[in-house]
């Protein structure tokens, strides 16, 4: 039976190599003859515990990408006709990875030297912490005076407060840059999230450094939860359905984490 799969390996790695990067060729090829060596398979049963078992000391991210090529072969032996049992093909739940937030320096010089329609882009992801898409489905009657109406994931609206500084800049930006509907469009043809984000990185390229709108709304996360701001109003603010994501999402500081023991705790008192 591993002379039969090694045969539909490289059957699959020929597939491969016509249809996917060279890089991933090579990618695919070490893990699968790497893979075959442990992969144990009788009748219509393969387990690839014991190949698990080997790569167990590796970060959960390798891991990850090894049984995901392995997944996909198995795939490709479904099309090919052939019908087996995996075992030991459960996913890996991988950490997930944070963008480091932008300094505030570089923030105040990023919008020192930034055009209106980048200042607009900055301000409205920074002060409001929206993901790029909120930001691009803002319409005009949305804005409620001191209060902003924001439509998230799923078509979930929340309602959050407008930053006296925004709401100052939107109102003095809209006298000179009509808009008829979106707050972010272009002779009446509102801009998608891959030009705000444009906007933003364009800014922030002029003092050399590389900012995308998600480690804007990451950093307006860690900045509200390092100046002391709940968790439970931060976790509303972002729109997170649940208080864990947001929990994974900001990672508090070691100092303020003692600060805010030393502040608590009866016996530091």
């Amino acid at each position: 039976m591993k002379k039969f799969l090694q045969k539909e390996i490289n059957k699959y790695l020929s597939f491969v190599k016509k249809t996917k990067s060279i890089n991933t060729y090579k990618t695919y090829e070490t893990i699968l003859n790497e893979a075959i060596e442990h992969i144990e398979i009788e009748n219509s049963i393969i387990d690839i515990t014991p190949y698990r078992l080997h790569i167990a000391n590796l970060n959960k991210k390798t891991i990850a990408k090894k049984v995901s090529a392995l997944r996909s072969f198995f795939e490709f032996l479904e099309t090919e006709g052939h019908k087996f049992k995996i075992v030991g093909d459960e996913h890996v739940k991988v950490p997930k990875t944070l963008p480091k937030p932008v300094s505030m320096e570089h923030i105040k010089k990023a919008l020192k030297s930034a055009t209106m329609d980048e200042y607009l882009a900055i301000m409205v992801i920074f002060s409001l912490g929206l993901r790029i898409s909120e930001a691009a489905g803002i319409k005009l009657n949305d804005i409620k005076g001191e209060w902003i109406e924001i439509t998230g994931k799923g078509s979930k609206t929340r309602i959050l407060p407008l930053h006296p500084k925004l709401k100052e800049f939107i109102e003095k930006y809209l006298q000179t840059n009509p808009k008829k509907e979106y707050l972010f469009e272009k002779n009446g043809t509102p801009l998608g999230s891959d030009k705000i984000r444009y906007l933003v990185q364009k800014a922030f390229k002029k003092h050399g450094i590389h900012v995308t709108p998600h480690q804007l709304r990451h950093s307006f996360a860690t900045y509200m939860l390092q100046n002391g701001a709940r968790i439970n109003d931060v976790s509303e603010l972002l729109g997170h359905e649940f208080i864990s994501t947001t929990q994974i999402y900001t990672k508090l500081s070691d100092t303020l984490k003692l600060k805010n023991y030393l502040k608590a705790h009866p016996l530091c008192s």
